[in-house]
């Protein structure tokens, strides 16, 4: 009598229908991910579009208590002082998350105490309510 002993072989890995499932889960789980995250990115903009309008302002009023008087330009804000101090803020951080300089007046409209204003015209440029604004 003749006993084959034969041994089932183990399969190490995955298939190639195992990987294709897993692929199509990843993409449709990112699909259905994309939206939230693109709208949330345009929120994350307005809101550090609003911290550096209040940043700013902060930097013209230490602008204001070593110099007497509000920078007439943000620009201001970039140059070294006389006595040979560092600027109050880099001109990196007077531009906006979408790209446009941010606007400045020493004695703006909107504020109550005289503060300065500074406001970003936000993603879009023409419409007057994607303004994002130190008053706010």
């Amino acid at each position: 009598m003749i006993v084959r002993t034969q041994r089932a072989e183990v399969r190490g890995g995955f298939t190639l229908m195992e990987m294709l499932v897993v692929v199509a889960i990843i993409v449709l789980l990112a699909a259905l991910a994309a939206p939230i995250v693109m709208g949330r990115l345009e929120e994350a903009k307005k809101s550090k579009a609003q911290v550096d309008c209040k940043t700013l302002v902060d930097q013209a009023k230490m602008f204001k208590l070593k110099y007497g008087d509000f920078p007439q330009t943000l620009g201001q804000l970039t140059q070294p002082g006389a006595d040979g101090s560092a600027p109050f803020i880099e001109a990196r951080y007077l531009i906006d998350p979408w790209g446009h300089e941010y606007q400045y007046t020493p004695f703006g409209q909107h504020n109550q105490v005289g503060d300065p204003e500074v406001w970003s015209m936000g993603p879009n440029m023409q419409n007057p309510n994607s303004m994002v604004g130190s008053w706010q």
